[in-house]
């Protein structure tokens, strides 16, 4: 006797790798570069430890204004937020809110605002 195994042919194609792959990006970000970030500009910078010509106003434009100080601006700003938007679409859904599509476009959009201002605040120093 043949077992019977059904095969789907035709899979319902899903957006959610997107979402997951933004979530963990997001994730990864705040988890290792976003706690250094902190340390040097929120602790040490005003402990007096880093010196204030090192972030004096004209090397930190020179640095946003760079290719790799402003990629790094945008994902400090962007990245973590995708990675919120998501643990808040899904956060809602298990807090019995079921916002359903509505729900996840607002999410999703809003981290899309955020990374578009970055990209735009950014540039406009170039």
């Amino acid at each position: 006797m043949k077992p019977n195994f059904s095969v789907d042919r035709a899979p319902k194609r899903s957006d959610e790798p997107i979402w997951w792959g933004l979530f963990g990006a997001g994730g990864t970000w705040f988890a290792m570069v976003t706690p250094i970030t902190v340390l040097v500009l929120g602790i040490l910078a005003p402990l007096g430890v880093i010196s204030p010509e090192a972030l004096s106003y004209d090397r930190v434009v020179d640095f946003a204004t760079s290719i790799i100080g402003a990629l790094f601006i945008i994902a400090t700003l962007a990245l973590p937020m995708w990675h919120a938007m998501h643990r808040v679409h899904h956060g809602m859904h298990d807090l019995k809110i079921h916002a359903g599509i509505a729900g996840k476009v607002a999410c999703y959009a809003f981290a899309f605002l955020i990374s578009a201002l970055a990209v735009v605040f950014i540039f406009m120093l170039f």
